[in-house]
C-alpha cells in the first residue's frame, strides 16, 4: 500500500511538473531554442552535479558549442537560458522592464537583504536615483585620498616579499586593501583590516563569499533545505558570519545617526576629512547619503541602509581585487607593456614614489586605462550575469516566455575572435581611441555590464584600480614568476594558483 502511495505521488508530480513546464517548452522549440535533455521534475540538475569552480566554463563553452548560442536548461521548476549571443545582449541591456535578476541572486538575499543588487521596480529606481549621488566627481575625488593611503599600506606589506626571488600570492593582499578602502568610503570607518587580517568583520565578509559561491555552482546546494541537512554545519557557520556583519553594520549605522542628529541639532556641519574619537571619517560617505536620503518624503530605515551598506561591501572589494590582481598578473608577464605604463606614470604624476595622486593624474592614465580594460577583457570580475523575464517579451526576433531566467555569457563575448581578434592575446591598444577601438560592439564588451543596471561604481572601481596597480608599479617592478593563472568562478572571477608573480623594488 505505501509503495503504491508512492508511485501515485510521484505520477502526480511528474503530470504537474510537465504541465508546469509545457508552455514554455513548446514556446522555446518554436524559437528553435535547444538544450540538453531533461528528465522530469529534476530537469538539468543531474547533467550538473559534477560542477565545480574551475569546470563551469568549460560546461557553459560545451553547451553552446552543442546547441547555439541560445541553450535551454531546467533545473528543477526553472527554466534557464544560457546566452552568449551578442544582439540578445543588447535587446537585455537596454531594456528598462528587464532589470529584475534570476532566481540564483536569491542565495544572496539573506546576507543582502534586498539592497540595489538584489531589488527592482519602483524600489530599485528609487535606491539608483539616491546613491548616484555618491559617485560624483567631486565624491569620488575625496575618495582618492582613501586609495592612496591604503594602497601605501599595501606597498610596506608586499615590500617584506621583494626580493626579486619569492613568488608572492597576491589575492589576500590586495583583497584585504579592498576592504579597507571600500569599509572607509561606504560607511566612513577604519578597520585596518591589512593590519588586522583576523577582524571579524573581515574575517566573516570573507568566508560568506567564499561559502556562497561554492553553493552557487552545486545545483542542489542552492535550496535551503538541502543544504541546511546535508551541509548543515557550513550553514550554521554561514548564519553567524552574517550575523556578525549585520550587527556591525548596524552599529556603525547608529553612530553614525546618532552623531547626523546632534550635528542638526547644534545647526552646524562636521569639519570635513576631521575623524572623531571612535575614528569615524566625516568625509561624505554612501552611509552619510543614506541617512539624509528620503523617499517620498519617509526617511529610509536602518534595515533599508543596512541592506544598501550591505551590497556595497559585497561589491565594492571581490570585483576590484579580481581586477587588480590579474592585471599585476598580466603586466608582470609583458615586461615592454610594464615599461609602457611606467612610462606614462612617471610623465603624468612624476618619478616621486611618495607624491599622492589627484584625481587629475588618475583620468590623464590613459594607457593604463586600456591595460586594465584588456585585462577586464581576458579576466572579467563578473564574468556573468543574470536576469528573469517576468513577462513574454522578443529578444532579437526571439520570443522569449514568461518565468525564464537568462544567463549572459559576458566572458564568452569577450573572448569571441568575431568581436575580438586574436582573443586570447594582451593588447591594451585595442581600446585605444583608434578607428579600431571605435569599432568594438559595445554591448559585446562589458565588464561593468550595459544600460540602466549597469554597474554604479564602475568610475570608483576605475579610479582605485589605477590608483593602487601605479602605486605598485612606481614602487616595485613585477617579475614573471610562479604559476599562470587558472581562472574559477566565485561570486566574481578568482584563480585556483591565484594571481602569482615576483616584485622587485626599483630604484
Amino acid at each position: 500500500m505505501f509503495v503504491e502511495l508512492l508511485l501515485g505521488i510521484l505520477v502526480v508530480a511528474i503530470i504537474a511538473d510537465t504541465l508546469s513546464k509545457r508552455r514554455r517548452n513548446l514556446m522555446l522549440e518554436k524559437a528553435g531554442i535547444r538544450g540538453p535533455k531533461p528528465v522530469p521534475i529534476l530537469g538539468n540538475l543531474l547533467q550538473l552535479l559534477d560542477n565545480n569552480k574551475s569546470s563551469i566554463f568549460n560546461v557553459m563553452d560545451n553547451f553552446t558549442s552543442k546547441y547555439g548560442s541560445i541553450v535551454r536548461l531546467w533545473m528543477a521548476n526553472h527554466c534557464i537560458l544560457i546566452v552568449r549571443d551578442v544582439k540578445v545582449f543588447e535587446d537585455v541591456f537596454k531594456s528598462s522592464r528587464l532589470i529584475t535578476k534570476n532566481s540564483h541572486y536569491g542565495l544572496l538575499e539573506v546576507w543582502l537583504g534586498d539592497g540595489l543588487l538584489m531589488s527592482s521596480g519602483s524600489k530599485w529606481f528609487s535606491r539608483r536615483k539616491i546613491i548616484t549621488p555618491t559617485f560624483h566627481f567631486k565624491i569620488l575625488e575625496e575618495f582618492v585620498e582613501i586609495f592612496d593611503q591604503q594602497s601605501t599600506v599595501l606597498i610596506k606589506r608586499l615590500m617584506e616579499k621583494a626580493d626579486g626571488k619569492t613568488v608572492v600570492r597576491m589575492f589576500p593582499y590586495v583583497c584585504l586593501m579592498a576592504l579597507d578602502i571600500i569599509t572607509e568610503t561606504a560607511m566612513g570607518v577604519k578597520v585596518h583590516a591589512q593590519e588586522n587580517p583576523e577582524f571579524p568583520y573581515s574575517k566573516a565578509l570573507t568566508e560568506t563569499s567564499s561559502i556562497m559561491s561554492d553553493r552557487l555552482i552545486k545545483p542542489f546546494d542552492r535550496f535551503d533545505g538541502y543544504y541546511r541537512i546535508f551541509h548543515n554545519r557550513k550553514y550554521h557557520h554561514l548564519q553567524e558570519c552574517i550575523k556578525i556583519m549585520h550587527n556591525f553594520t548596524d552599529q556603525i549605522i547608529a553612530e553614525r545617526r546618532e552623531a547626523l542628529q546632534k550635528s542638526l541639532k547644534k545647526k552646524m556641519l562636521q569639519p570635513v576629512g576631521s575623524a572623531d574619537e571612535m575614528g569615524i571619517k566625516k568625509r561624505m560617505a554612501l552611509l552619510d547619503v543614506l541617512l539624509q536620503s528620503t523617499v517620498d518624503g519617509k526617511p529610509l530605515s536602518d534595515m533599508d541602509i543596512r541592506e544598501e551598506v550591505d551590497t556595497f561591501m559585497f561589491g565594492g572589494h571581490d570585483t576590484t581585487t579580481s581586477s587588480i590582481s590579474f592585471t599585476l598578473h598580466l603586466l608582470s608577464r609583458h615586461p615592454e607593456i610594464q615599461e609602457k605604463v611606467l612610462e606614462e606614470i612617471y610623465s603624468v604624476i612624476g618619478e616621486d614614489k611618495e607624491k599622492p595622486v589627484t584625481m587629475k593624474d588618475l583620468h590623464e592614465l590613459k594607457y593604463l586605462e586600456c591595460v586594465i580594460k584588456e585585462s577586464l577583457r581576458l579576466y572579467p570580475s563578473v564574468p556573468m550575469i543574470g536576469r528573469f523575464i517576468e513577462e513574454d517579451i522578443v529578444l532579437n526576433g526571439i520570443t522569449i516566455p514568461a518565468n525564464t531566467n537568462i544567463t549572459l555569457l559576458m566572458y564568452a563575448a569577450m573572448k569571441d575572435p568575431e568581436n575580438f581578434p586574436k582573443p586570447e592575446e594582451f593588447l591594451p591598444e585595442r581600446f585605444m581611441c583608434t578607428d579600431d577601438a571605435n569599432k568594438i560592439n559595445p554591448f559585446a564588451y562589458v565588464p561593468f555590464s550595459a544600460g540602466p543596471r549597469n554597474c554604479i561604481g564602475q568610475k570608483f572601481a576605475m579610479a582605485e584600480m589605477k590608483s593602487t596597480i601605479s602605486k605598485i608599479l612606481r614602487h616595485f617592478e613585477l617579475l614573471p614568476l610562479g604559476e599562470e593563472v587558472k581562472p574559477f568562478v566565485k561570486l566574481v572571477l578568482g584563480s585556483e594558483t591565484d594571481a602569482q608573480l615576483g616584485l622587485k623594488p626599483r630604484t
